[in-house]
Formats: C-alpha cells, sequence, structure tokens
C-alpha cells in the first residue's frame, strides 16, 4: 500500500512539473491584489490583459464585469457579462446580472427577452419579467383604446408602436409604426423603426423599401441609422421604385433615382423622374437644368428652352456657364454635358450641406463621407478642402488633413486662405522627420531682485511607428547678478548654473499625458563659481514629465473654470547627483478674449506649488501659493506673459541662511514656436 501511495505521489509530482503553467495566474494574481487594494483601474487593465490570453473563460469576464460595477461603469459591465453569458450560458446568476443592466441601460427589449427565458425555472426571473412586461402590457392596452377612439391619434400611434416594439409585438408595432408615419411623413425617423421591424420579421422587400427611404432623407442622423441597417451593395432600381413608391414626396430619393436611370442609359424613365422632382422642387436648378439639356439633346427645343432659360436667370455662375457652353457645343456633345450637370446621387450643394451640418454636430464620418463627395463633385470649392482638413484632424489622420490645408491656404477668399494657413503651420511641423523647437522664458523676481532667463533649441528625429526619439539640444540658463551673499559667514549662493549646455538625448513619445527622456551633455559655462573655477563639465540629465489639463483651457473662443497640473520627476549629475520633484497646479477661470486689443485673452487663477528632492537640500523643498495672471495677445499667439504674486516657505530648514518663509513677485514672458 506504501509502494502505491508512493508511485501516486511521484506521479502527481512529476505531472504538475511537466503540466503547462497557467499563462493568466500571473496578471490574475495582480488583477485580485489590486483588487483588494481597492486600486480598481490597475485591476480592470490586469483581467483586460488575462482576457487577451484566454478570451474563452467566462470567470474572467464576469470577475471583470463586477469590477465594472464598483467604479460604476454598468454599460462596460454589461457588455462582459453579456460575453460571460455566451461562453457558459447555463451560469443563471451571470444571465440576471446581464438582465438586469440591460434594463439600467435602457435594453429593455434584451432585458425582457433574458428575464423571458429564466422565468419559468427562477422566481427573481419571472418577478424581474412581470415588472418589465406589466407596464408595457398596460400601455399598450391604453393606447389601443385611445387611438381605437381617435384614429388620426398620432402620438398614441408612435406610442403604441414603440410600445409593442419594445415588447416584440412585431405586427403591431409594424402597424402602428406606418399609421404614425403616414400622418407625419417628415419624420422618417418612424421609417428606421418600420425598416428594423421588417427585417425581424423577414419582409426583406418591405424592409429593404422603407429603409432605403429613410436612408434619403436630410437628417444625416436618421439617414446614418438607416444605412446601417440596409445592405452593403448599392440597391437596384426597381428598389428605388419601391421606396418611391411607399414615400412619394422624398426628393433626395427621387433625384438619385434620376440620376440612377440617366447612368444606365434608362433616359426615358429618367426624364420622367426629373420632370417629376421640379414639379415638386421648381427651385431645384441642377434637376431643371438636367431636364431641359435632355429634352435638347432628344430634339425638343420648345419644351428646353424655357428650363434653361430659367436656369440661365436664377442658377449660380458654375452651372450656368455649364448651360451657356451646352447651348454652344461642339459637334454630338450635348448628352455629355448633360450628364456633367450633377453626378448621381445629391447634388453637390446637398452634400456640402450634410457634410457641414454633420462637422457641426460632431457626427465626424459622416461629415467626412459628404464632404468627399463635394469635393469630388468640385473640386475648387476652397471651403470644402478647409472643412475636410478639419474632419480629418479629428479623427487623427493628420496626414491627410496637412494635405487639405495646404490646398485651403490657396483659397481667393481671404478668411478661408488665413484659417487654412495657419492651420497648416501648426500641424505640419509635427509630421516633419525633423522638428525643432525654440522657446525662452525671461522672468523677473523681486524676491532676488533679480532677471533670469530660461531658452532651449532643441532638433527632433521623428521616425514613423517609433515610440522614442532622438534629438539634439542647445539650453541656456543664466541671470544678470550671478550670486548673492545671503548674511555674514554663508558662502556666495549661485541663483543660476550660467551655463550653456550641449546636449544629446531620446525621448519617448507622450503616453496618458506622460513621457520620459534622458540626455547627456557638456555644459558650457560663462561664469565660474567660487567653489568650481571649471568652464567645461559633463552633464547627465533625465525625467519623466505629466501634463494634464481640465476645462477651459487658454483657446479661441475658450471661456470658462480650468485646471492644469505639470508635475516632473528630473535626476541632475551636476547638483550632486540629486533627483528632484515638481509640481505646478493652477485652478481658475479663462475669459474670452476681447475684440479689440489684439485679441487680449486672460486668464485669472490660484497656484499651488510644490518642489522637493531626494538629498533634503533647503533650497529645493519649497511649496508656494498664490494668484496669477497669464494672458496673450491672439494677433501674437507664440507669446504668454504671467504675472504671480507667490508667498512660500521652505519645507526643509537645516542649512537654511534664509528665513523660513518669503514673498515673491514674478513677471515672465513665454515665447516659443516649432519649425
Amino acid at each position: 500500500m506504501r509502494k502505491l501511495v508512493l508511485l501516486l505521489s511521484l506521479l502527481t509530482t512529476a505531472f504538475a512539473q511537466t503540466a503547462p503553467p497557467d499563462p493568466s495566474y500571473p496578471l490574475l494574481d495582480q488583477a485580485y491584489q489590486a483588487l483588494r487594494a481597492k486600486d480598481y483601474d490597475q485591476s480592470i487593465t490586469q483581467f483586460r490583459k488575462a482576457i487577451a490570453l484566454l478570451p474563452d473563460r467566462p470567470s474572467i469576464r464576469k470577475d471583470l464585469a463586477y469590477t465594472f460595477l464598483k467604479v460604476g461603469e454598468n454599460e462596460a459591465a454589461r457588455d462582459q457579462f453579456a460575453e460571460a453569458m455566451k461562453l457558459d450560458p447555463a451560469d443563471v446568476n451571470v444571465a440576471l446580472e446581464y438582465g438586469f443592466l440591460c434594463y439600467e441601460t435602457r435594453q429593455q427589449v434584451q432585458a425582457r427577452r433574458v428575464f423571458d427565458r429564466l422565468r419559468r425555472n427562477n422566481a427573481t426571473a419571472a418577478q424581474a419579467f412581470e415588472n418589465v412586461d406589466r407596464p408595457l402590457r398596460e400601455g399598450i392596452a391604453r393606447w389601443q383604446t385611445a387611438v381605437a377612439a381617435e384614429p388620426a391619434n398620432f402620438s398614441g400611434h408612435e406610442e403604441l408602436a414603440k410600445l409593442a416594439d419594445q415588447r416584440e409585438d412585431l405586427a403591431l408595432a409594424a402597424e402602428n409604426y406606418e399609421k404614425a408615419w403616414r400622418l407625419r411623413p417628415a419624420r422618417r425617423d418612424l421609417l428606421v423603426g418600420l425598416g428594423r421591424v421588417y427585417k425581424q420579421m423577414e419582409r426583406a422587400e418591405d424592409s429593404m423599401a422603407v429603409l432605403l427611404a429613410a436612408s434619403r432623407t436630410e437628417e444625416p442622423r436618421v439617414a446614418e441609422q438607416a444605412r446601417e441597417l440596409l445592405p452593403e451593395r448599392y440597391p437596384y432600381v426597381y428598389e428605388f421604385e419601391h421606396a418611391l413608391a411607399l414615400d412619394d414626396g422624398n426628393l433626395p430619393l427621387r433625384r438619385e433615382l434620376a440620376y440612377l436611370l440617366l447612368q444606365i442609359n434608362q433616359t426615358a424613365k429618367s426624364e420622367v423622374q426629373f420632370q417629376a422632382l421640379i414639379e415638386r422642387a421648381p427651385d431645384d436648378m441642377p434637376a431643371t437644368a438636367q431636364l431641359g439639356l435632355m429634352k435638347l439633346a432628344r430634339g425638343d427645343p420648345e419644351a428646353a428652352l424655357p428650363l434653361l432659360n430659367n436656369v440661365l436667370a436664377r442658377g449660380d455662375p458654375a452651372l450656368v456657364e455649364r448651360v451657356r457652353a451646352a447651348l454652344h457645343p461642339p459637334e454630338k456633345k450635348t448628352e455629355l454635358k448633360a450628364r456633367e450637370i450633377a453626378p448621381p446621387g445629391n447634388s453637390f450643394a446637398e452634400n456640402k450641406e450634410l457634410g457641414l451640418k454633420s462637422l457641426e454636430k460632431g457626427y465626424l464620418k459622416d461629415a467626412l463621407k459628404y464632404l468627399t463627395i463635394a469635393h469630388e463633385a468640385d473640386p475648387a470649392d476652397y471651403e470644402v478642402m478647409l472643412k475636410l482638413g478639419w474632419t480629418n484632424n479629428m479623427l487623427k489622420d493628420d496626414k491627410e488633413a496637412v494635405k487639405w490645408f495646404g490646398q485651403a491656404a490657396a483659397s481667393p477668399d481671404p478668411a478661408i486662405s488665413a484659417e487654412a494657413e495657419k492651420a497648416y503651420k501648426n500641424l505640419a511641423p509635427t509630421l516633419d522627420r525633423f522638428r525643432t523647437t525654440v522657446w525662452v522664458f525671461p522672468t523677473f523676481s523681486t524676491r532676488w531682485h533679480d532677471l533670469f532667463a530660461y531658452a532651449q533649441t532643441k532638433t527632433e528625429l521623428r521616425l514613423p511607428g517609433w515610440f522614442i526619439h532622438p534629438y539634439l539640444s542647445v539650453r541656456f540658463t543664466g541671470d544678470t547678478h550671478g550670486a548673492v551673499t545671503p548674511s555674514v559667514g554663508f558662502a556666495p549662493q549661485y541663483l543660476s548654473e550660467n551655463a550653456v549646455t550641449l546636449g544629446l538625448g531620446i525621448a519617448t513619445n507622450a503616453w496618458h499625458r506622460a513621457s520620459a527622456w534622458f540626455e547627456a551633455g557638456e555644459q558650457m559655462r560663462y561664469r565660474a563659481s567660487a567653489s568650481d573655477s571649471s568652464r567645461m563639465t559633463p552633464d547627465f540629465r533625465g525625467g519623466v514629465t505629466y501634463t494634464k489639463e481640465l476645462g477651459h483651457v487658454m483657446a479661441r473662443g475658450s471661456r470658462g473654470l480650468f485646471g492644469e497640473t505639470n508635475d516632473d520627476a528630473v535626476y541632475v549629475s551636476r547638483f550632486d547627483k540629486d533627483t528632484l520633484f515638481y509640481t505646478q497646479n493652477r485652478v481658475g477661470y479663462t475669459f474670452r478674449e476681447t475684440e479689440g486689443w489684439g485679441g487680449f485673452h486672460p486668464q485669472l487663477y490660484w497656484n499651488g506649488n510644490l518642489t522637493a528632492d531626494v538629498k533634503r537640500q533647503y533650497w529645493a523643498n519649497t511649496f508656494e501659493t498664490g494668484p496669477g495672471l497669464r494672458f496673450r495677445f491672439e494677433r501674437m499667439p507664440s507669446l504668454l506673459f504671467s504675472v504671480n504674486a507667490m508667498r512660500g516657505t521652505y519645507v526643509v530648514n537645516e542649512g537654511n541662511p534664509r528665513g523660513a518663509n518669503f514673498r515673491d513677485f514674478r513677471v515672465g514672458v513665454w515665447y516659443a514656436f516649432t519649425r
């Protein structure tokens, strides 16, 4: 028996030594440690890394979901419970958590569906289902009574459709979505709901017609919602015809069908659609011109000339010029000119307007799409080029944005040209392989009765895809006095390095607003100290910096409360191999720039600054606070002026030849530019 036990022990030990370790264990261990310490951000990060290694393990997703709940991220928790439920459908607790979170995040249809599945074997789910379903049942009954008494009650049909949709009574929802829309045809958002319900009912042709009509509305958000439900392919002609039969007053839909028919050489049908279009929209000059040229091309000048004369009298200059060219064409070119009036789909003006509205409302992908189509229709519109620049910039595609800003800068409109040129100059240097930054910061201090000057020129090598970049720098630090004597018996105290430092370094790109750097160089002092007469000294320094701004920072058109912090940890070999820590914080109010005084733009704030070091030297351990004012002039954006009245104290006073407290009034000017 003992031999058997020993053999089993040896086999167990051998298996434990040869079995592959769980790759997620270190990450999960860190996640649970962080969870116990209530460091939820770190815990979430480690859980995510573990999921990346083992995406099919439901327990990790469940623990991540509960962690999201602790920090109030209910939607993120809901999504993780959903994944866990897919991986383990038998886990009733996970399904219940998912159902309740769906209800809390306004996904009532999904919540009701989950509770309905569980309610036969779970009392909690049964009660939850009743809590969700009862208001829907009662609401449906109430609104059915209302619309029976008043069939033209738009609100009744709309509410009834939405309640039936949530209860997944698809036939009732479809019936009332359509009735509500018939009462108010301009409400094409109802067509999106109707089309979605038709898809669930597997009524493919009806769904296609309804969604196609909704996707050709002038409301960008409604159109985009409908397009997301449509097939990826371009619709067929018969599908356009079905949609138009449903929504006869949809002018963008009719216009697109007319140009589509023209493009596939069904000119007779196209002419019918253009005729119907201008009867409903007599101010549509591109359509009027197109119809006139089509009639002219088939030899009906009597019908064509009134239409073309209308365009010559009321059309925009570009359209008028095209019509004139078509009226006096080279031989056999009339049909070609007719097709150049406008591209298939929306007109140039409509696409431009949709693009501008989408950009204004923050629908950046929509804006990019419509503005690109507008540019293809009229490549000479500089406003479209400028807006394409801003859209790509906000979509983080700066390379494309710079291209558009460069083209828009050639605009004959001074306002467009100036805005584009300014944007180009600000953005282009960030994409250059070599980037040079120069800054100068002279400051006068009443505490020292001295003028200090700090300046640096730095040239960086930016390689695509590299997280770090090397640089060369020349740094100047100096002051006018050189040194002060605190009191009798103490050596002179030098107020700055009084040197020029040549350095070669590397720096990282910013990551979550933090970056690191290190450089080695040679310091050349133009004023030697009493304790060290050497003029050349090796200089090694490096550190980590973090910057964050909240609220209304000093940007054109900005006003309101703001806060900012600038934090640094810096190692400097010249200061006895010391490491210093700085945190500079400001909270205040940004005022809008004035129209006069060169665009005077001020900020009032309160300072809170702390300095410390590893070696606990008195001069490197201070706390100071006080009011401040910063301002600049929008016509001179490279200059920033600051005035600060500070009261401070030395946190460490051992070896301090001065008093523990001090006052200081500082005036400084910051100047910087990048090439």
